[in-house]
């Protein structure tokens, strides 16, 4: 069978970005860096240009406390959600990257396995900590961070297909390439790459786009939820699903479908919450004002 330059291209990735003596600095693991550089540098050009009010010192505050709700909901994610009967079996795995056995004793078995959906709950639920420590205006500060959100996700796709890992179906279309990892010589879809271009850079051009227009202004994070979960519930069906799970929840449904549904769902309830909340406060004519907003005397 003839390939291209195209199908093979996984096949000339190295995981590896630098090494450091007998370190070596994984290319996934600068992804995450780049990640969270480039929602902190967008989080703090709209904050200027809208005059939000946000500090450097608040925005580097709650910066740390998102970073860590992602890695630690990350990791608890993928553990509750795609492996729990193992992690059960061998809890210490959950935060070492050691196992034991009988005969070989403890022995070094790595670190793998972060979920998308966990990272995107802590993330939330630490941020909101980092928000009310930090006295920052709840609603504005959860719009800009899920305005952000999926240029940095684009990064970590990006460092998905570097490494060969998460690739999708065997399919016979040209668009197809050979991961290694999959072990054989099948064209398999580069899922991470569709990924990284619908709910990473079409949503956020999307989002972006909207966040113009005073009807969503302020709806970025319900409207994160139900586009990001409409565009993973469909190219879910060119990923290839965990092993251990396969397509058997609700209706053949993959996990990560069923985690996306979820989504939706939580997005418009968010987005109906949050429109009437604002009918309600201008309304009332107390609309939420800019943190900056002082008042004049007169």
């Amino acid at each position: 069978m003839h390939f291209t330059w195209w199908n093979l291209i996984p096949t000339n990735f190295d995981g590896t970005a630098i090494q450091l003596g007998n370190f070596p600095v994984r290319w996934y693991g600068l992804m995450y860096l780049f990640a969270f550089a480039t929602c902190y540098a967008l989080i703090w050009y709209v904050n200027r240009k809208e005059k939000i009010g946000i500090t450097k010192e608040q925005l580097d505050s709650f910066a740390t406390w998102v970073i860590a709700g992602i890695l630690i909901g990350a990791r608890l994610g993928y553990v509750c959600f795609y492996n729990p009967a193992h992690y059960l079996a061998n809890p210490l795995e959950i935060i070492t990257p050691f196992r034991y056995d009988p005969v070989l004793g403890f022995h070094f078995v790595g670190i793998s396995g972060m979920s998308y959906h966990g990272g995107l709950i802590g993330a939330t639920l630490f941020g909101i900590i980092g928000i009310h420590r930090n006295k920052m205006p709840l609603f504005e500060v959860l719009n800009l961070g899920f305005l952000a959100v999926p240029l940095g996700y684009g990064w970590g796709r990006w460092g998905n297909f570097v490494n060969g890992e998460l690739y999708g179906e065997v399919t016979t279309s040209p668009i197809g390439m050979i991961f290694p990892l999959s072990g054989d010589l099948n064209l398999h879809h580069p899922s991470q790459l569709y990924e990284m271009f619908f709910e990473g850079i079409v949503l956020f051009t999307v989002l972006f786009t909207l966040h113009h227009f005073k009807f969503f202004k302020k709806q970025m994070m319900p409207l994160y939820l139900m586009g990001y979960g409409t565009f993973r519930f469909f190219i879910e069906f060119f990923r290839r699903p965990d092993v251990q799970l396969g397509r058997h929840d609700f209706l053949g449904m993959s996990r990560g479908q069923t985690l996306c549904t979820v989504m939706i769902i939580v997005g418009i309830i968010l987005f109906i919450y949050q429109y009437r909340r604002q009918n309600r406060l201008e309304a009332s004519g107390t609309a939420a004002k800019p943190a900056s907003a002082k008042k004049v005397k007169k």
